[in-house]
């Protein structure tokens, strides 16, 4: 069997690392069965996928669909998989004494690297990360919530949702539910309003909070970036709020008849009463925002963090955005993390890609969230929460008998960014109907969307140097900002602007690739797009950093206050500040930089994976397809693809029939989360 393994490694079917686990159970274990030295090396070859397990009997059915190999793969496969345990009772008989793997393990307590959980092969930190996590969400869903004000609850929703309309207003509906547990899952297209949601959520807690001290809240997300845009969408949220209440009466008038609280007790004379709603009420600025790992302290030279159940995160509010984002280890850190009386909001998009790292967490979260709650719906008493909150009727279809998180978890369904041709080609993407997103695609030339098919690679080219008719331009306008450099001597307030400006124009334009290597990925046009703009004159390279490279940051440096995916452009400060170049760095408006010698794991990122641009938005959007068929080419790599496009998308494509092949595959990730959280 080992043997075997080596030729599929050799053959590229197989990676170095799957090979290298099955030698371990074949050295730890010389006595286990070829039949657990297989499963190994293919648990391993799905971990590097995304997968948190390999599922036994979907292996045996069907593996091609499991696994995705090439024929001449197959093959040899089926016939190693011949000698293999029938099924699961076979399996526990052969597997059952190997010191390797534990079946069915009752708790955390084993050592083993393997685990049969069911019918699910699972390296044991996995199996751990998502037992906490089932065990934190299963406590937090059932956690009674503090006691609420129903009718101030009831006038203050009504201030901060005056615009009553014959539609239910998901947004309202996610504020109340947000005020009945520790945990509440706001999932949602782009422009749904997450961020808006959120914020009003913010301003609910504070401003029934009854504590001598106002609410501790922080914001958070998987990249600097996102959570940069997070702090500042909740900014502007919170800006329009201000207006919105300046313009209306203040405190707690409202709706005639609102209903008044019958089981609140009355408030001890230590506390505050709750806060009227009025514009001086409102947060003067947004609540800090950082990386889930600047949050919880990384710890340099250990997986582990400053925070964790024994040193809890001094929060009383948490807002996560772009949970899509963060994979299973995170998760659990970060809900371990929180205090038990701390309430945590996930915003996110389910139908984005996941996380690079293992796991599917939010899509774990809200499976079977449709047209109303998870499995069956919101019960009897959430939906007449939501009415005495609200005096908003539910549809039937999202009424039911579901389990505890369901009743924390609100789709928002109406888009209020995303309503033109953007969003159509979104919305066509992701039901699966490839015709008419290529349809959308061809049919209005000069306009927000773009098919371009090159012959090659090179046909990119014009395209991200000049942008193209009816779109903003490529990669020479930020270029041309680059070139109106303050003279020497200008005031520091002046090359900060300037500096600002050029990191702006930048994001107006980015190249999305569904691939790292080749012409068509990232490594390929970045090179090819740097050696037409200095082939142009738009760029002057000297050396590997030079002013005007765009690089991303591809590990954590908390002591740097850098993380993974963060942007920055190369430029010389002026004279007396520092080094020859810097890298700058915009988070929302402060302006931060780092000596070019001080950063060792960047890359060039006029090209960048759709992976790595998720919690980004860009002007125009030139998404590239690779030049063949390709098992990550998915429905969610190209709905997420399409989505960081604020103002245009073009997509590029040699083979345009390779969009119909991508919105049939839609990616489903193996994992023992969701079997745990059933009835959850």
């Amino acid at each position: 069997m080992l043997q075997r393994l080596r030729r599929w490694r050799d053959a590229g079917w197989l990676r170095s690392l799957d090979l290298a686990l099955a030698r371990f159970v074949h050295e730890t274990d010389p006595a286990a069965p070829p039949s657990l030295l297989l499963a190994t090396a293919l648990l391993a070859h799905l971990e590097g996928q995304g997968h948190a397990g390999l599922p036994l009997p979907a292996l045996a059915a069907d593996p091609a669909g499991t696994l995705g190999w090439p024929a001449p793969a197959l093959a040899e496969l089926r016939e190693a998989l011949a000698g293999a345990p029938p099924d699961a009772a076979a399996r526990r008989e052969a597997w059952g004494g190997c010191p390797t793997l534990e079946i069915d393990p009752l708790d955390e307590g084993g050592s083993s690297p393997l685990v049969l959980a069911g019918e699910l092969l699972a390296l044991r930190r996995y199996w751990r990360y998502e037992s906490r996590i089932s065990a934190q969400v299963r406590a937090r869903s059932a956690a009674a919530a503090d006691v609420v004000d129903t009718g101030a609850a009831c006038r203050q929703l009504q201030r901060l949702f005056p615009a009553a309309g014959t539609e239910v207003d998901w947004q309202q509906v996610a504020c109340a539910v947000a005020l009945r547990g520790r945990l509440t899952l706001v999932t949602g297209g782009p422009g749904t309003g997450k961020t808006y949601t959120a914020a009003r959520v913010l301003v609910l807690l504070q401003s029934l909070h009854r504590g001598a001290q106002p609410l501790r809240v922080a914001l958070a997300a998987p990249t600097g970036k996102a959570a940069a845009r997070l702090r500042q969408s909740i900014g502007q949220a919170l800006h329009a709020l201000r207006a919105d209440l300046a313009d209306g009466p203040a405190g707690d008038a409202g709706r005639d008849g609102a209903p008044s609280s019958t089981s609140a007790a009355p408030p001890p004379p230590a506390l505050l009463p709750p806060t009227a709603l009025s514009p001086a009420a409102l947060p003067p600025t947004p609540p800090p925002a950082s990386t889930l790992h600047a949050l919880l302290g990384t710890r340099p030279g250990t997986r582990r963090f400053r925070h964790d159940a024994a040193d809890p995160l001094p929060v009383d509010l948490l807002i996560v955005d772009e949970a899509s984002m963060i994979h299973l280890e995170m998760m659990a850190a970060l809900l371990e993390a929180l205090p038990p009386r701390a309430r945590l909001v996930l915003l996110g998009d389910r139908d984005q890609l996941a996380s690079v790292e293992a796991g599917a967490v939010l899509g774990d979260l809200c499976q079977g969230a449709g047209s109303g709650g998870r499995d069956g719906g919101y019960r009897p008493d959430t939906v007449q929460w939501i009415r005495t909150l609200t005096g908003q009727e539910l549809p039937v279809q999202t009424q039911g008998d579901g389990p505890a998180l369901a009743q924390q978890t609100v789709v928002l369904r109406r888009s209020h960014r995303f309503e033109g041709p953007i969003g159509q080609l979104a919305t066509a993407v992701n039901r699966g109907d490839a015709s008419a997103a290529l349809q959308l695609l061809q049919g209005a030339p000069g306009g927000p969307l773009a098919l371009l098919e090159p012959r090659d690679a090179a046909g990119l080219l014009p395209l991200a140097l000049h942008g193209r008719d009816g779109a903003v331009g490529g990669y020479g306008a930020y270029l041309q900002q680059l070139a109106q450099r303050p003279a020497d001597g200008a005031d520091p307030e002046t090359f900060d602007d300037w500096a600002r400006r050029v990191l702006r124009r930048f994001d107006d334009f980015r190249v999305l690739c569904a691939l790292r290597e080749g012409p068509w990925g990232v490594a390929g046009l970045n090179a090819a797009i740097e050696r037409a703009l200095v082939d142009a004159r738009l760029l002057v390279r000297r050396g590997e950093w030079y002013e005007g490279r765009p690089v991303m940051v591809t590990r954590n440096d908390p002591a740097l206050g850098v993380f993974n995916g963060d942007i920055g452009i190369v430029l010389r400060p002026p004279a007396g500040r520092g080094d020859a170049l810097r890298v700058f760095f915009l988070d929302g408006e402060a302006l931060r930089s780092v000596s070019v010698g001080r950063l060792a794991d960047v890359e060039t990122a006029f090209a960048m994976t759709v992976h790595k641009s998720q919690g980004s938005e860009f002007g125009h959007v030139a998404l590239v397809l690779p030049d063949e068929d390709v098992p990550v080419l998915s429905r969610e790599l190209v709905y997420t693809g399409i989505t960081r496009a604020r103002l245009a998308i073009t997509l590029v494509a040699r083979q345009p029939e390779l969009l119909a092949r991508a919105s049939a595959r839609l990616t489903r990730r193996v994992s023992g989360l969701r079997s745990m959280l059933d009835g959850a």
